[in-house]
């Protein structure tokens, strides 16, 4: 498993990150284009990646059951997350703060930064094992996610339509069925041009998220970042406490190294983007948000090398 490649993408996030403040300060990005943006990858390009995902390996009785794995591995994850980060929010006074705090530490950047970072560690599985533990992220983003921002709200309904119908469930569900297409035909192949229709999309996805994350970034004064500890000690814990507890946990439950792996990339990602998209939404503190994102996405460049070569170095691999 090669870590440094895992390095170089995440040094290359970081010039991506780097490369959007630019644009901010240059007024190549303003508000409106970065809002603009951010609904296409939401609309075109998430739904895109996760079903070129899936098809990223063939179908087998194995990889179904590696998938089906992958996906309650998410969900004990997503569960394990829930409860640290209401416990860890619940004595903050200001609500709004609380829930974008809150729903920050449980959801992360899965599939912009998750992807790549997991196919690097993994060649050749961590495309397909980061594709199926996502569908848990969509699950619990469009119920616990808006269930956080919904607290004291009589104008936000959590519905079984919401939950079950949104951009993130139908490509999740178009991508699985794709895949298990290849059950009563083995020898079916999706063609070409469908193929790389879904990959060009998807790809936006990866570069055009770290444009808007640095573009928030540059929205705010260097003071603005640097006058709210809470969010760097939440930020601090969610980076490095949180990953250490999950590798802990999976390592004693006995789990194969690639899922163990797995989960502790997932556990040390930084927030995700759509922490900022879902607060813009839902008219909760989208400038709090958009801070938030902006500090932990920073912190990652660090703590995610520490981790992950700290993981490697215990699994021995």
């Amino acid at each position: 498993m090669n870590f440094t490649a895992f390095l170089s993408i995440v040094a290359t996030m970081f010039l991506l990150l780097f490369c959007g403040c630019l644009c901010k300060k240059w007024h190549i990005i303003d508000d409106v284009a970065s809002g603009r943006l951010s609904a296409l990858i939401i609309k075109v390009g998430q739904p895109a990646l996760i079903v070129s995902a899936m098809l990223s390996a063939p179908y087998s009785p194995e990889n179904l059951r590696l998938a089906g794995y992958a996906f309650l591995l998410g969900c004990f994850l997503h569960l394990f997350m829930a409860v640290i980060a209401y416990i860890f929010c619940k004595p903050i006074r200001n609500m709004e703060e609380r829930k974008i705090l809150e729903f920050a530490t449980v959801f992360t950047n899965c599939g912009f930064m998750g992807f790549p970072l997991l196919e690097a560690l993994m060649p050749g599985r961590g495309l397909f094992l980061g594709a199926f533990y996502m569908i848990s992220f969509q699950l619990f983003i469009w119920s616990w996610g808006v269930a956080i921002l919904a607290r004291k709200r009589d104008d936000i309904r959590l519905t079984p339509w919401k939950i079950l119908v949104n951009f993130g469930s139908v490509p999740s569900l178009i991508g699985f069925l794709l895949f298990l297409l290849r059950l009563p035909f083995p020898d079916f192949v999706m063609p070409a041009p469908f193929t790389s229709f879904f990959s060009y999309l998807g790809g936006l996805c990866t570069p055009v998220s770290m444009l808007i994350t640095g573009a928030l970034i540059a929205s705010y004064p260097a003071k603005a970042f640097f006058s709210a500890p809470r969010v760097w000690l939440i930020s601090a814990c969610k980076l490095l406490i949180l990953p250490f507890c999950v590798f802990g946990i999976t390592f004693a439950l006995g789990l194969p190294t690639d899922f163990i792996l797995l989960a502790t990339v997932e556990a040390a990602l930084p927030s995700a983007s759509t922490v900022v998209m879902m607060g813009e939404t839902y008219h909760v503190n989208p400038t709090f948000a958009a801070r938030v994102v902006g500090i932990s996405s920073l912190l990652s460049v660090a703590t995610m090398p520490l981790i992950i070569y700290a993981a490697q170095s215990l699994l021995r691999v």
